[in-house]
Order: structure tokens, then C-alpha cells, then sequence
């Protein structure tokens, strides 16, 4: 059902009630910012902005990763992004199988890494985290929160950072 709701299976005509969505390529801008007096360092997928589809993308999925070994200003060191960033792409990776899920931001402040997502299915992503919570096939604590937000009011303040 997904491979052809999300334009995997081109070849059949659509029914109906069907929609065929095209995934928008990821482009990002570097953000930087202080919040409580820390560095803030982010990095928002643009191509999100104008996105035509974003009702099919009505929940917003934030996983966020606490650090252990920190440089100032609460920023993770070298050793430990080299540690983290690798299971960041295995996230986002599984997180976006199937075209279930658009990446929006990755921050990095105050001893965290945040990862956000606009998500179709949330149960896909859940019973995802939920199996890797259960393995301990993580190398630093995590923890996840899945919200409705059908009008992306969450995304507000990301996209309103935009020049032009």
C-alpha cells in the first residue's frame, strides 16, 4: 500500500481516493542561534517549506539523543559526535523507509541532539523505536515523542528563520 501511495508503483492507475505524492529532495540551511544563553546548532531540510502534501504528514515525531562526553557550552566533543552521528543516520534512515516520514531539523544544544520528522504512520515509527529501546541498540539514551499536528504549527518557527 505505501510503495504505491507514495508513487512506488507508478505503473497502476490510481484509484479514486488515492493520492500520489512526490517526495521533495532534502536541501538544507545551517542554523545557529542561543536558547538559555547556549549555542544552538541546527540544520532545517528547506524544501519542507512549500511542501504541497503536508496533511498526509500530520504527525511530528522528535527524537532526542543525551550526550556524555561534552566540550563547552553543553556541545558534544569530537569523539563523542564521531560515537553518535553514525546511529543518527541509521535513525533517519529507518525513520524515512518506505517514504513514511520527512526529515525537518537535526539541533544540536544544551547536552542533546534532536532529531525531527514529519510522519504519515506513526505506528511505523513507533513499533521502529520501540524494537530498538527493547535491543539496547543504541550507544546513548534516547527518548521520543510523537504529537498530531496537522497544520505543522510545530515547524512555525523553523520556517519563519528563512530568508526570502
Amino acid at each position: 500500500m505505501l510503495r504505491n501511495f507514495f508513487g512506488r508503483g507508478r505503473k497502476r492507475k490510481l484509484k479514486e481516493d488515492e493520492v500520489r505524492v512526490v517526495l521533495p529532495e532534502e536541501h538544507f540551511t545551517l542554523m545557529k542561534w542561543k536558547q538559555d544563553g547556549l549555542p544552538c546548532v541546527g540544520s532545517l531540510n528547506d524544501s519542507l517549506r512549500d511542501f504541497a502534501h503536508k496533511r498526509i504528514f500530520s504527525w511530528q515525531l522528535s527524537v532526542t539523543i543525551d550526550f556524555q562526553h561534552l566540550a563547552e557550552n553543553g556541545m558534544p566533543t569530537q569523539a563523542e559526535q564521531d560515537l553518535v552521528d553514525p546511529f543518527c543516520e541509521v535513525l533517519d534512515a529507518e525513520i524515512k523507509a518506505g517514504g513514511n516520514a520527512l526529515f525537518l531539523v537535526r539541533e544540536t544544544w544544551n547536552k542533546t541532539r534532536r532529531m525531527v520528522w514529519r510522519v504519515y504512520d506513526p505506528e511505523i515509527s513507533h513499533k521502529y523505536l520501540q524494537s530498538l529501546i527493547s535491543s539496547k541498540n543504541h550507544p546513548r539514551p534516547f527518548d521520543y515523542k510523537m504529537e498530531q499536528d496537522p497544520s505543522w504549527e510545530q515547524t512555525t518557527w523553523y520556517f519563519s528563520q528563512l530568508k526570502g
